[in-house]
């Protein structure tokens, strides 16, 4: 390295883990698609089993979910 130059801790830091994924870090961030779309739809049913834990069955549940698809 030419003096007066540093390399500063953010160029060479890696969270931990992202050497062990990075064939998946790197399709993330190249392929042009991605699982938006699923994860919206997991959100959604999550959002909605917190709204009705402890008022109604599984019966309910399932109304409300497939309502909305």
């Amino acid at each position: 390295m030419p003096s007066g130059e540093t390399t500063s801790p953010a160029s060479t830091y890696s969270p931990p883990g992202i050497d062990r994924d990075r064939d998946a870090v790197i399709a993330g961030l190249t392929l042009p698609w991605s699982s938006g779309v699923v994860e919206g739809h997991i959100n959604r049913i999550k959002m909605l089993k917190r709204q009705m834990f402890g008022r109604a069955g599984i019966h309910l549940l399932r109304k409300r979910v497939l309502h909305y698809s």
